[in-house]
């Protein structure tokens, strides 16, 4: 079992809800190989959708560039932070946000939801299939007989909410078990077969 709670939350109280869990932090301050899966970790080479020929150094390089706001366009500067700081663009400086650009070269912007479906989440899961498989054959093996806790600083786990920021925590979760937006994965990747996955791997390695 996969489980998504809130990094602000104190580990003993996760704990009494969930005895005996592991705790996955997977957010940019993790101090182990988990900070892999944060969006902000600088894996490099990630495409940037509708923009053939730029790559990233990670997901919210990519999210952040594409925005557009009402006092600035893109800004492909972010795509080549590797820092895992600074990488936000905030309204407070830009003015209101009006969407995303769909590619750096594209015309149409895109609204949140559409970005969400179009660019953030096609990014973060080619992250995971091509930077962090791993990780993820590890968490499926190791979520068959233990409740892994996979903390986040968002725990918004309905992709269609409009108001929310998507936990990608709960993108791992859909990952890993086949869940929407994810929920054609496991029959088109075979992964039902538990022959598939490893057997001897550790969470944490």
């Amino acid at each position: 079992m996969i489980i998504v709670e809130s990094k602000r939350k104190k580990i003993e109280n996760i704990l009494k809800k969930h005895p005996n869990a592991i705790i996955a932090d997977v957010t940019s301050q993790a101090k182990d190989g988990l900070v892999r899966l944060s969006p902000f970790y600088p894996h490099g080479g990630i495409p940037v959708p509708f923009s053939e020929g730029y790559t990233a150094t990670c997901v919210e390089g990519i999210w952040q560039g594409l925005k557009v706001f009402e006092n600035e366009d893109i800004d492909t500067s972010m795509f080549r932070n590797n820092t895992m700081k600074g990488i936000k663009r905030t309204v407070r400086k830009h003015g209101c946000v009006l969407g995303h650009r769909k590619g750096v070269y594209g015309t149409e912007i895109l609204g949140y939801m559409e970005a969400k479906h179009q660019i953030y989440i096609p990014t973060y899961r080619w992250m995971l299939e091509h930077k962090a498989m791993d990780i993820i054959e590890r968490l499926r093996k190791a979520s068959e007989t233990k409740t892994i806790v996979l903390l986040d600083y968002n725990t918004c786990c309905d992709v269609d909410d409009e108001a929310k920021p998507l936990s990608h925590a709960y993108l791992v979760k859909a990952y890993a078990e086949g869940l929407y937006p994810f929920d054609d994965l496991r029959l088109s990747n075979g992964i039902d077969n538990k022959e598939d996955l490893p057997t001897q791997l550790s969470l944490f390695d």
